[in-house]
């Protein structure tokens, strides 16, 4: 039975990520260095979120963690990779301060929760924002300073982009070690407060997960390889401008044209991998035409392993693509629940975009849409009561 008074108990939350430049394939499968650059938007939290406690215990025997309210093997390797670099940073740190005394906390066992507020295992970067929330949390409870990319990196690669707030690149680096290999800020979140993105969830689950996906494509597409090295660098550099101009037409077509080139490169991996379902490609003639009818490119999509469309758009443009989707997606009963996350005032669909659509009603195919907008990287969470494991260091009950 752990005492009444845990030695460290720490809560942060962390926010998920979605790449408009694309990362997709290992060079090091074990310290998880990427093959190409990649670059990402980072989402409000108010809307997708991971929490995550870490409590330290002298009476703990063992380590343990719960995931969405379910104890999970503590022994997985990329929860280890994590621990692992986390204590060692902490014994770092230690010793690079002489005559300071090894931290009590690195004798002890840590237990850990950790809930998503989002679908998991649906392309929606769960794991993205579950390991950068680990990493976060855990340096927090250790007392760890330093850069924490490594870290993330090892439990999934894209987490280290979600350590961050705003516009976020993953530099794929060079060295053997890993050590260049780190995410860095491009722009803060406060850059375009225009922004806006929609995801249209139409599935809970994909067919292949991203590690053996990556590791398929790797050994077998042609694409994968060109893509990585005549392809993204320019793309990289590219997006960045796109990004520190607010370029949104500019922004918008590179992040469809990427998406799709990833998508390609799933179908030249042999088998091939298809990550969209009818709904996706639906999504994207929807896209399409709704861009063709204004003449301008007002919206983009895109996808990452998974069917789930992420759409990027500005702010004036909302109301009137959430309407095209309704027209295109009907919810059905599930009206009053179909719209998540910042509020939409109502728009009606013209009679002159509802032709330029020319698709029949598929009703029920996106389940809901959640709103949201360019969001801070993590935070801790100073109320006690944010914890998510009580002073026996198991999980509190449900409310």
């Amino acid at each position: 039975m752990a005492s009444e008074k845990p030695l460290a108990a720490v809560t942060c939350t962390a926010p998920v990520n979605i790449a408009v430049i694309k990362y997709w394939g290992k060079r090091d499968e074990e310290l998880v260095l990427p093959i190409n650059s990649s670059l990402s938007v980072t989402l409000h939290q108010d809307q997708l979120k991971t929490t995550t406690t870490a409590v330290i215990s002298k009476d703990f025997t063992e380590d343990r963690i719960w995931l969405n309210g379910r104890e999970e093997d503590v022994g997985q390797p990329r929860l280890q990779a994590c621990l692992r670099e986390i204590r060692c940073l902490a014994r770092k740190r230690r010793n690079s301060r002489d005559g300071d005394p090894l931290p009590s906390s690195l004798s002890c066992k840590v237990h850990v929760a950790s809930v998503n507020n989002f679908p998991t295992a649906a392309g929606l970067a769960s794991s993205a924002a579950g390991y950068a929330c680990l990493a976060y949390t855990l340096a927090r409870v250790y007392g760890v300073e330093s850069d924490l990319s490594e870290v993330a990196r090892r439990g999934s690669g894209s987490a280290c982009r979600s350590l961050y707030g705003g516009f976020v690149e993953w530099q794929m680096g060079e060295q053997a070690d890993g050590k260049d290999s780190i995410a860095r800020q491009v722009a803060p979140e406060s850059h375009w407060p225009e922004l806006r993105v929609l995801i249209l969830v139409s599935a809970e689950k994909k067919l292949t997960g991203s590690t053996v996906g990556m590791r398929a494509s790797v050994e077998t597409s042609p694409l994968l390889r060109f893509r990585a090295e005549s392809v993204v660098p320019a793309r990289m550099a590219e997006m960045a401008r796109c990004i520190r101009e607010r370029d949104f037409p500019s922004f918008a077509q590179l992040t469809m044209k990427d998406s799709n080139q990833f998508h390609a490169t799933c179908l030249d991996t042999f088998p091939p991998i298809s990550y969209l379902n009818a709904i996706s490609w639906r999504i994207i003639h929807l896209v399409h035409r709704f861009n063709a009818h204004h003449g301008d490119t007002k919206v983009a999509y895109t996808f990452d392993a998974g069917p789930n469309a992420v759409i990027f758009t500005l702010d004036d443009t909302v109301a009137e693509f959430v309407a095209a989707v309704w027209h295109g997606f009907p919810p059905g009963s599930n009206g009053d629940t179909f719209l998540k996350g910042l509020q939409v005032r109502p728009a009606p669909l013209s009679a002159e975009l509802q032709a330029a659509l020319a698709m029949e009603p598929t009703p029920g195919g996106v389940k809901y849409i959640i709103v949201t907008q360019v969001g801070p990287g993590p935070q801790i969470l100073d109320d006690p009561c944010a914890h998510l494991l009580g002073p026996d260091g198991l999980p509190k009950p449900a409310a």
